[in-house]
């Protein structure tokens, strides 16, 4: 038997890159998702590729109704919502004295608030319902230390651990287990744009900044969406119930904790 037949999963920006592999891992392993996207047309070619067993709904986090009227469809559609993957994020970068207070705003509504108003909502759900659930968090190494250039990013991701704690310690007597992954430097689209932020900020020529972090990567390369899908499946599944609170990085070797 597959390791999430019939289960059902939410996966909070899911259109595209890791939230997208996170959502075919889950189809494989016999789970039914929600494809959650701002974009819903992006979600929407997304669950069509993925096939009937993948749903689309649009979701922008940032805003509570919208994230209660995603999770509202979402149970309509699937009957009910076993897992709940928090992906959505956004990144940015700047030094401490550019850094500008909309800047500030807009990602920690989407990478701190949208995760805890979006747990919030599917536990309140998974807590009604009465039996239990799994919501994993998308942290990074990023939350596991400053950087000079990347003080905003840094600090939701570190709340991201801090919340993950919290709320895995209060939601397990509901038997609720809620874990984070840590990726390292995962390549894709949105490396584009982190490049571009590291090439104005530290002078160096585009594609520059990828290069030397991938080769500082123990492993010897950056990460791919589908090298987190392993654990993504893991805090999932039955085999992490005794799993709580926990944060687990999968990023190469590049921070031990």
């Amino acid at each position: 038997m597959s390791r999430l037949s019939g289960k059902t999963a939410l996966i909070t920006g899911s259109a595209r890159g890791i939230g997208k592999a996170f959502a075919k891992a889950y189809v494989k392993e016999g789970a039914k998702v929600c494809i959650s996207d701002i974009n819903l047309a992006a979600a929407e070619k997304t669950a069509r590729e993925i096939g009937e067993a993948a749903v689309a709904v649009h979701m922008d986090v940032t805003r509570q109704e919208s994230i209660d009227s995603g999770v509202v469809e979402c149970i309509q559609k699937l009957g009910h919502i076993d897992i709940l993957i928090n992906n959505a994020a956004l990144f940015t970068a700047a030094p401490i004295i550019e850094i500008k207070r909309e800047d500030y705003d807009q990602v920690f509504a989407v990478n701190f608030s949208g995760t805890l108003f979006t747990l919030q909502a599917v536990a309140r759900h998974m807590v009604e319902r009465g039996s239990g659930g799994k919501i994993i968090n998308m942290a990074s190494q990023a939350g596991r230390r400053g950087e000079a250039l990347v003080a905003v990013y840094c600090a939701t991701k570190a709340a991201i651990v801090s919340l993950t704690q919290s709320a895995g310690m209060d939601l397990i007597k509901h038997g609720i287990n809620v874990n984070a992954i840590s990726p390292g430097v995962v390549d894709g689209e949105h490396w584009d744009g982190v490049d571009a932020f590291f090439a104005a900020y530290e002078n160096k020529a585009p594609g520059q900044k990828k290069k030397e972090v991938g080769e500082a990567v123990p492993y010897g390369r950056m990460g791919v969406a589908e090298d987190l899908t392993g654990m993504a499946i893991f805090l999932a599944s039955q085999e992490s119930d005794y799993v709580v609170a926990q944060t687990y990085n999968v990023d190469g070797g590049q921070w031990m904790s």
